[in-house]
């Protein structure tokens, strides 16, 4: 028995028949251009057959298949029903983005392109951001490798469907992974282990290090014995190595690691295998302002400061002795074990200039040179073996005070001097110039003993005294009391003739006097011979004369 029209009406099952909401349809017929469904309303729906193409780009869709659809309109006018299966996919995907942010669950999504700040993810036809800071547990420099990995999983940290914004983070991904791993690792770290790792990144100061959920900071002090500039000379990202744990800060989660530290310490023993004195080659590692670096064995360098570069010149940067690689000749000065640090030398390699002077010269010998430098307390004269000698302001001239004997000089100008002293330790030469000749005062003295007369002009008059110039450049002095006050010559440039009193060699100063007695000589003859009394002879003298 057929049923009414009503009864078939009421018959329809009930379903969300609101614009937006999902429903589920079973394709009728299948057409070129669209497929007819089955969504139990009151009318059928056309949907077209391209939103049924699978990603392969083949249409999948027959007969009696069941899909769910998004319903658009239930009669649009024209009394047909419209949905769309596509749009019906994307909303089912938005369902699922907002229970995985709902119950903190990964999707799976593909780095599809690299987009400012971060990439772009493919998440089943949806597009997500993802932040650069959020691709990995520490920053990557080259983002550009992002883009070449497969899918991974990420986490949904934030969407918002009516603006289409979706941010998701594969770093949460990893900690999440890692956690477990992490505080197994954390558990079983000691000081003194060695543990095996991958490099993960490289720095300026050292790298770091994947032990397996925790990084470990191998620093560039602790890779190698000897000096290295860089980490990236002894390792490259993605390099396993093994290294041992010097410190770990369980609740810091900082490790500290060292790669040299598996090795033997070069400087054991150190001073046994190389004695202060010994004489050794090596290879220049690095200048510096004030020396160089030498390499004597691998992983120990020594200083060679500036001032043991060479024997004369003491300043000399060290650019113009050595270069870097030179293979050079070098004596240990100093062992220090304790600081790690040795002094060297290179010129104790080289024979001293200043020792063989002292071979082949003697005090009171003549020298020439040349003089290089004019200072204010004297003259350097270069000598042989490229060293200096030194004439103080004393020994410039007999007649002449130290600046006015200076000005007489000039830079270059060959002279000969005598050795006054040798100091090869010190490294120090005295020279005269004034020695090379006879002292003038010896010979006035000489020809002119005490009570001769001689003659000279007027130097200079004060109230005790007059100077009066006198042969070979030396000075007399008489007293002004001699003199009557009235007597107007008195002057400079007035000659006058007067005796030899006595003469003092110090000064060089010879005293005069308008008269001469009779003991003058006497007292003269017995000023010069050598006092035999002592000071307790004379007090005896003195107290006898007394009683």
């Amino acid at each position: 028995m057929s049923k009414s029209f009503s009864e078939l009406i009421n018959s329809i099952p009930e379903v969300n028949v609101r614009s937006g909401s999902l429903v589920t349809g079973v394709v009728v017929s299948v057409g070129p251009e669209f497929a007819v469904v089955d969504l139990r309303l009151k009318s059928e729906a056309l949907v077209p057959v391209n939103e049924f193409i699978s990603p392969s780009g083949d249409v999948q869709v027959e007969i009696d298949d069941e899909f769910d659809f998004l319903l658009e309109a239930v009669d649009n006018g024209f009394g047909e029903t419209c949905v769309s299966r596509e749009k019906a996919i994307k909303a089912a995907i938005w369902f699922k983005l907002e229970n995985a942010l709902k119950n903190e669950e990964n999707v799976v999504g593909q780095i599809i392109d690299r987009v400012k700040g971060g990439f772009t993810v493919n998440i089943e036809g949806i597009k997500a951001f993802l932040p650069g800071s959020q691709v990995d547990l520490r920053p990557i420099k080259d983002l550009d490798m992002v883009t070449k990995q497969k899918e991974f999983e990420f986490k949904v940290v934030k969407m918002d469907k009516k603006r289409n914004n979706v941010v998701v983070s594969r770093r949460a991904v990893i900690e999440e992974e890692t956690s477990e791993e992490r505080e197994m690792l954390l558990n079983n770290l000691a000081e003194g282990q060695e543990v095996t790792g991958v490099v993960k990144n490289l720095t300026d100061y050292g790298a770091f290090v994947d032990l397996g959920g925790i990084d470990g900071l191998l620093h560039i002090l602790d890779m190698s014995w000897k000096r290295i500039k860089h980490p990236s000379e002894m390792l490259k990202v993605h390099d396993e190595v093994t290294v041992k744990i010097l410190s770990f800060d369980r609740e810091k989660k900082r490790v500290s690691l060292g790669l040299k530290q598996l090795q033997g310490d070069p400087w054991q023993d150190l001073l046994q295998r190389n004695p202060v004195g010994s004489r050794l080659f090596g290879r220049v590692t690095n200048i510096t302002e004030y020396g160089c670096f030498v390499e004597i064995e691998d992983g120990i360098e020594g200083l060679v400061h500036m001032s043991e570069m060479d024997w004369t010149n003491k300043n000399i940067h060290p650019n113009k002795v050595i270069e870097v690689d030179q293979e050079v000749e070098v004596m240990v000065l100093d062992i220090d074990e304790s600081r790690r640090r040795i002094s060297l030398g290179i010129k104790q390699c080289m024979p001293n200039p200043w020792d063989e002077f002292n071979e082949n010269n003697e005090v009171g010998s003549l020298v020439k040179g040349t003089i290089r430098s004019i200072t204010d307390f004297g003259i350097f004269i270069g000598l042989e073996g490229s060293i200096d000698g030194l004439v103080h302001l004393t020994d410039l001239s007999w007649v002449l005070p130290g600046e006015k004997a200076l000005r007489t000089f000039k830079k270059g100008q060959e002279v000969e001097a005598v050795i006054l002293s040798i100091d090869s330790e010190r490294e120090r030469i005295s020279l005269g110039l004034k020695q090379v000749e006879t002292d003038p005062f010896d010979q006035f003295i000489q020809q002119n003993p005490v009570a001769t007369m001689v003659s000279g002009k007027i130097l200079s008059v004060d109230a005790k005294k007059i100077v009066v110039a006198l042969d070979a450049g030396l000075s007399g002095v008489v007293k002004r009391s001699e003199f009557d006050d009235s007597q107007d010559d008195i002057k400079e440039g007035v000659e006058l003739s007067l005796y030899v009193v006595s003469a003092e060699r110090r000064n060089h100063m010879v005293q005069l006097s308008t008269v001469v007695s009779e003991d003058t000589g006497s007292e003269r003859s017995a000023s010069d011979k050598a006092p035999t009394s002592t000071l307790g002879d004379l007090l005896k003298n003195k107290f006898d004369q007394s009683e």
